[in-house]
């Protein structure tokens, strides 16, 4: 497996970061912020991002994508996780459209990742639920059968960008009971059907988040994904993909933490010298360093592995995904106490990346749920 980026991925990587620093600055989401904009994020933008080509990069050429895979997507978003962007490739890319693409037959994809590839419909996944931590299988939401198609009855919680999408990839259960992988079912809902709800939700660092309620909603058998019932382990293999999506906008974050970091124990002089000589100091942040660098590669040797369909695909992404929860917590936590008490203060941006390393961390498994499943996937 090779662990360095190809021509072509050093090239998407550039263009990425040039577009971020010209387009997508940090003071950009912190207006968006400020303004406490129901959308969080811009459509403009993402429009831009899609004519780019990076909305498509994975999805397939026939719905309008590159036909590239999550080695190269994850390129672009570790570009956006430096400035904090808070587009919706996780949720919309790395979840909703995995989930179409897994599961969808090619007329169903044509249909509904046509609109999304060219930037014109974002679509969001609703699959949490209420007290269920992070077990993927503990659903209570129902569809019942009626007729040809089935009526959706249920919550969904922390719906990441789903204030403002077209529309849902929701989780249900159409069999047996909460914690079970058979019964699962994925179906299509749009946003404006009869009987869904879409509560805005503010998380911690302002990211676009949904409280969604699905009452006796009725599905058609055509907005069906996949075999109903039979879905338990293609939502485990969705979640992966959207898992390490997550991890290259964290890699992206915790990276400019540390830059930022470094940048101010350059300048910052404390009796006489500047506390960037404090060989103390520089132990830290040579640990912070290296921590990075794992991190990295596990985000790398991930995105490969489901691109290569591998056997060990599921490890390594909860092995990713446990490194970056670890090393984004801790840039940002050093990066705050290495810029001593202005690192509380909202007028550096040090504190928005500790922020958002809280909420990645506890998003789609903390470090602790990906050490377990690590385990158990290797018979520990």
């Amino acid at each position: 497996m090779e662990m360095v980026l190809t021509e072509d991925q050093e090239l998407i990587a550039k263009t990425a970061n040039d577009f971020v620093k010209e387009k997508s600055p940090i003071s950009r989401m912190r207006k968006l912020r400020d303004q406490a904009d129901p959308m969080g994020y811009s459509r403009a933008l993402w429009k831009e991002m899609a004519e780019l080509g990076w909305v498509g990069i994975a999805l397939p050429e026939s719905v309008g994508g590159a036909g590239m895979g999550m080695s190269e997507l994850v390129v672009v978003v570790e570009a956006l996780g430096r400035s904090l962007a808070p587009e919706p490739f996780i949720s919309c890319v790395g979840l909703a459209s995995a989930a179409v693409l897994e599961l969808g037959t090619e007329a169903q994809q044509e249909l509904w990742l046509t609109p999304v590839a060219s930037g014109e419909q974002t679509i969001a996944f609703a699959h949490l639920e209420p007290e269920t931590r992070y077990e993927p299988h503990a659903i209570q939401s129902e569809a019942r059968r009626e007729g040809d198609g089935f009526v959706l009855s249920g919550r969904k919680i922390q719906v990441l960008d789903g204030f403002g999408a077209e529309a849902f990839v929701v989780v249900a259960r159409t069999d047996g009971a909460s914690g079970e992988a058979e019964g699962i079912s994925l179906f299509w809902v749009p946003a404006d059907a009869e009987g869904v709800s879409v509560e805005r939700q503010t998380l911690l660092d302002s990211r676009n988040a949904a409280i969604v309620q699905f009452e006796n909603v009725q599905v058609p058998q055509a907005s069906v994904l996949g075999e109903p019932g039979q879905c338990g382990e293609a939502l485990e293999r969705i979640i992966e993909r959207g898992t390490v999506v997550l991890c290259a906008e964290m890699l992206g974050g915790m990276s400019e933490a540390f830059r930022l970091t470094v940048d101010y124990l350059k300048e910052r002089e404390q009796f006489g010298t500047r506390i960037g000589t404090f060989q103390g100091l520089k132990h830290r942040a040579a640990r912070v360093f290296m921590e990075i660098e794992l991190a990295r590669s596990c985000v790398m040797a991930a995105a490969r592995a489901i691109d290569e369909s591998s056997e060990d695909a599921s490890k390594l992404v909860s092995l990713a995904k446990a490194r970056c929860s670890d090393a984004y917590i801790l840039a940002a936590n050093e990066g705050v106490q290495m810029f001593g008490g202005v690192g509380m203060t909202d007028e550096y941006d040090i504190g928005l990346f500790m922020k958002r390393a809280r909420m990645s961390e506890l998003t789609l498994g903390d470090a602790n749920h990906h050490r377990k499943r690590w385990s158990a996937l290797s018979n520990y």
